[in-house]
């Protein structure tokens, strides 16, 4: 079905490129288009019910009207003169926020948006404030409407940043602004000029990767237009099943989706460039054409191994209790699904027009290639395959160690983030005030018995709640409407989105909360800190059943496609120890050389998905090659040498412009990202370097043709007059 396919898109070359500019550029603006209404704004949403914080969020909307599309911040005013607040200055800061919750915000707009670009104009809800004790400065709380990524969202708190400066100012007085919608916009521009200049090193890297590799810069630019073109059409056709399920995308699930199209997309298509300029080589008189639909055939199955892994490894997400993560696996698999169809149409069909034109100006094509750094691997590995095998699990063990002792970090932001005005505003407002003022955790209380829930009849809770060691303060109790819930805000004088937040809310605060809850109520524990205390549990929780679901699954997978019981083994045992070293050399990196408090929780499952998954992709594609060369007269060990001569070099370029990309990643403020990007450059450098191109090819040689027990290739009979590989020698032919 695959060589089906594939000759199909050969044959048909033209018609197959103008279907997929016309559908992918269609999916492309609608993918841009709707992306925002297509995601939640918040990670509170995605917990189950069962949870505490999910409760209380339910509760939050019933009995409060809080939104769950709500972006709150808050305004700091302060005067000019650094004196302290006086009646008067009190009376001018509630007129003017009166004012302000009166007039609507126009959305900015511009030439360069979108069409159809939602509009989010709209009128802020602003509440009374919160005086700071020495009367410093004073709170008010604000509250916008909309996806807090939305490019649309984000220009609304612009113009109501500068609606309230302005109007403050005009007042005698200075503002500030910070937490929830403030501090995301104004990462976001901080970050805007860094993300471009990488974004630009990055792409110009990549084309002089390509450039180098296959002196030619139509072989060095369409991967990436194709890529684009084929991503564009996948992340489109995510928004598109989200808005007609009805089911939600996460925040962070579209940049994800980039990232793994960039990486696989540009992967396929070097598979396919360095076949195809093999098959050219080997057979001057072979029309383009016809070169095209053989080695779209033969690496079109290896391609469709390595993607349908990667569908199934994200896959396993579906049966996560965070919906999160169960959300993310489904939408991640269409997208490679989209991407896989795209290499067996539009790649193959790109080859079939420009033949050799591809590689122009190149000359290589003419002249048989030399060995190389590649032939020479091939050749030791033939030779001594024991030895390398045994120098690849040094490596990999020693940085196994460094997973020792291993702490999973639950912190949120923490040290080395961007300095911004809102973190400046942040920083004036916790010399004054617990530093959970503008986040507080929040305890609903809510009546089962249908008394109405008074202050007085939760007063015992509030004043239990207030001798809590962190509980800077507690805000008076608010009743709901009806008087079937209240709520009480705990000012925690940690950092909201810390650590130590989320064990004081997890222990302390709900103990205090199930000993002192009245008869007749029941109570929870909302607010940041409870979320992410919560998201820690079901994260570890979900990680225990992913992990072995995902690995059988995969090895099942791998079981088929390579028909093979031994192979399989290979292959798992080689990731699972390319998954424990890069996870033991971000351990080492900054748990024990940064002196962090551990490494991101969210890393091992970030490692497993992406250098398990895509590092699968280079073992498949060495596998294959392996098997190919076996089905070749002479020695196995001589196979094994001709397969790394002519696929460790498609490997490695795949795995520097995979690293290349997520390693750009590292350069972010955000600790977080730091991880991800080192760990996972480090885990593809791994899998690409160490793994695929010099472990499973020395096992291989090793094992010999009982590696694909129990279909063996057997080296077919040599024709007559041919000469057979000497023993222990990697023919350059």
């Amino acid at each position: 079905m695959i060589r089906a396919l594939t000759g199909c898109s050969t044959r048909h070359a033209w018609k197959v490129i103008a279907v997929w500019a016309v559908v992918g550029i269609a999916l492309s603006l609608l993918g841009q288009v709707f992306v925002h209404r297509a995601t939640q704004s918040g990670d509170g949403g995605f917990l189950p019910e069962s949870y505490d914080s999910a409760a209380a969020l339910r509760i939050a909307e019933e009995d409060f009207g809080i939104r769950p599309d709500a972006d709150p911040l808050t305004v700091l005013v302060a005067r000019t003169d650094g004196a302290a607040l006086s009646d008067a200055d009190g009376r001018r800061i509630g007129e003017v926020a009166a004012r302000l919750a009166r007039q609507r915000i126009v959305m900015p707009r511009s030439e360069d948006d979108l069409p159809l670009l939602q509009d989010h104009s709209q009128v802020p809800r602003i509440g009374a404030g919160t005086t700071a004790p020495d009367r410093s400065f004073r709170l008010l709380p604000v509250e916008l409407r909309g996806n807090p990524q939305d490019p649309g969202v984000q220009g609304t708190y612009r113009a109501f940043r500068e609606q309230a400066r302005d109007a403050f100012r005009e007042a005698g007085l200075r503002t500030g602004f910070t937490g929830g919608l403030a501090t995301t916009v104004d990462t976001a521009d901080a970050e805007e000029t860094r993300s471009m200049v990488v974004g630009v090193v990055m792409t110009g890297l990549i084309v002089l990767l390509h450039v180098l590799v296959f002196r030619s810069l139509a072989a060095a630019l369409l991967p990436l237009v194709t890529v684009s073109i084929v991503g564009g059409a996948a992340a489109g056709a995510v928004v598109g099943a989200s808005l007609l399920t009805g089911i939600e995308l996460a925040p962070s699930t579209p940049g994800l989706i980039n990232v793994v199209l960039i990486g696989i997309g540009i992967d396929y298509f070097l598979f396919l460039l360095f076949r195809f300029r093999e098959q050219l080589r080997a057979h001057p008189g072979q029309s383009g054409r016809e070169a095209a639909a053989e080695v779209a055939g033969r690496v079109g199955t290896a391609v469709t191994s390595a993607a349908l892994t990667i569908v199934a490894a994200f896959a396993t997400l579906g049966i996560a209790s965070f919906g999160q993560f169960r959300v993310l696996g489904p939408a991640i698999a269409v997208a490679v699904l989209v991407m896989l169809l795209g290499s067996l149409t539009l790649m193959p069909a790109l080859l079939a027009v420009t033949g050799r034109g591809m590689f122009w100006p190149s000359r290589a094509l003419r002249r048989a290639p030399r060995a190389g750094a590649a032939g020479r691997l091939g050749e030791r590995i033939a030779r001594r395959p024991l030895v390398l095998a045994v120098a690849s699990l040094v490596v990999l063990g020693a940085l196994t160690a460094g997973a020792v002792g291993v702490r999973m970090d639950y912190g949120r932001g923490g040290a080395g983030g961007e300095r911004t005005a809102a973190t400046r505003t942040a920083e004036e407002i916790a010399r004054s005030m617990p530093a959970g003022v503008s986040d507080p955790a929040t305890v609903f209380v809510e009546a089962k018995d249908g008394a109405p829930v008074t202050a007085e009849r939760v007063a015992g809770l509030a004043g239990a709640l207030a001798r809590v060691p962190g509980v800077g303060r507690v805000a008076p109790t608010v009743p709901s409407a009806d008087g079937s819930a209240a709520r009480i805000d705990l000012l925690l004088t940690a950092e909201p989105g810390g650590q130590e937040a989320r064990e004081l809310v997890s222990g302390p605060v709900r103990e205090t909360v199930r000993a002192h809850v009245p008869a007749g109520t029941e109570a929870h524990v909302g607010g940041t800190a409870a979320v992410f205390a919560d998201i820690a549990v079901a994260v570890g929780e979900d990680l225990e059943v992913i992990f072995p679901v995902a690995a059988v699954l995969i090895a099942l997978i791998l079981l088929v496609l390579l028909r093979s019981l031994v192979a399989p083994v290979v292959l798992m045992v080689a990731v699972g120890l390319g998954f424990t070293a890069t996870l033991g050399a971000a351990a080492l990196v900054f748990q024990h050389v940064l002196g962090r408090p551990g490494v991101d929780f969210t890393l091992p499952l970030v490692l497993f998905l992406f250098v398990v998954a895509l590092g699968t992709d280079y073992n498949i594609l060495i596998c294959d090659r392996i098997r190919e060369e076996m089905e070749r007269p002479g020695p196995a060990r001589a196979a094994v040498g001709r397969a790394v001569r002519h696929t460790a070099p498609a490997i490695a370029t795949a795995g520097l412009v995979l690293a290349a990309s997520f390693g750009s990643l590292a350069v972010s403020p955000q600790p977080g990202l730091q991880q991800t990007g080192f760990a996972t450059a480090v885990g593809i450098l791994l899998s690409a370097f160490v793994l695929s191109v010099v472990l499973v090819p020395a096992l291989a040689a090793l094992l010999g043709r009982s590696l694909w027990w129990p279909v063996r290739p057997r080296g077919k009979a040599a024709a007559p007059g041919a000469e057979l590989p000497e023993p222990g020698r990697v023919p350059v032919g």
